[in-house]
């Protein structure tokens, strides 16, 4: 019976280390190229996707016209998380992405936002006043969080007010840093940046998403990744339901 008992103990060690094995031997990576306004959320669902999955996703950070830029000039990126839909759709007429494999991941929000505490409850009142140095907000050109920001701000007739009082990242997380560093008094940034702050810090106002066209976010499985298991499945995990959770967690609408 002794005898038996241990002949178990070891089937089942045995079991569990060829089943270990054969999981790491089919473990893959995967190069995902992300918009700098999503890199909270992407962290998390990267970890969440190695943990269900036992597949690596490598992920670069950018803002959506750079790497819509290095996906022309050859960049090894499998999968592409833009800021906005136009990019996708354009890599899928160029021939840069598996057609049909484009869907909307995200749709973002837009915050103005201080380091400052209790500086303003109304942040329309706030830009009007025009009681500030510097407003930080990310290049319209290149990114698209910077493009609805311009928006705002012509919608409120302070887009030429302002021009010389705006300093404009290259990403939406390189405005952040200005704000949250004190190198401007206010910025223009994604919701997802300041829900990812301790609650409480600084001063922060949503703006009414009448006040700029839908930021629509969408992804792309691009043909460099088309063959690759693990880019399949970051996409198949990325339409899933875990995925969905952390995403609007950090402020953003899913369809």
């Amino acid at each position: 019976m002794r005898m038996l008992t241990r002949f178990a103990k070891l089937a089942v060690v045995g079991l569990t280390t060829a089943m270990a094995c054969a999981s790491a031997a089919g473990a893959g990576e995967v190069s995902v190229a992300v918009a700098a306004n999503f890199t909270d959320a992407m962290r998390d669902i990267a970890r969440a996707f190695e943990t269900a999955t036992g597949h690596k996703a490598v992920v670069s950070f950018a803002s959506t016209g750079k790497i819509y830029a290095q996906i022309q000039n050859g960049a090894p990126f499998e999968v592409f998380l833009a800021a906005d839909a136009a990019r996708p759709q354009k890599a899928e007429a160029e021939g840069l992405a598996v057609p049909g494999s484009r869907f909307t991941y995200a749709k973002g929000k837009l915050a103005l936002w201080s380091a400052t505490e209790n500086l303003f409850s109304d942040g329309e009142d706030y830009l009007k006043t025009g009681a500030f140095s510097h407003a930080a907000i990310a290049n319209p050109k290149t990114a698209p969080y910077g493009f609805a920001a311009r928006q705002v701000l012509e919608r409120l007739g302070l887009w030429d007010t302002l021009s010389d009082r705006l300093v404009r990242g290259d990403t939406i997380a390189q405005a952040f840093q200005f704000v949250a560093s004190g190198n401007a008094d206010v910025g223009l940034l994604a919701l997802s940046q300041v829900l990812a702050l301790p609650a409480g810090t600084g001063s922060n106002w949503e703006i009414p998403e009448t006040y700029y066209e839908p930021i629509v976010q969408e992804a792309v499985l691009l043909k460099k990744g088309e063959t690759n298991p693990a880019a399949l499945a970051f996409i198949d995990f990325l339409k899933g339901g875990t995925a969905r959770n952390i995403t609007t967690g950090y402020g953003y609408a899913v369809e």
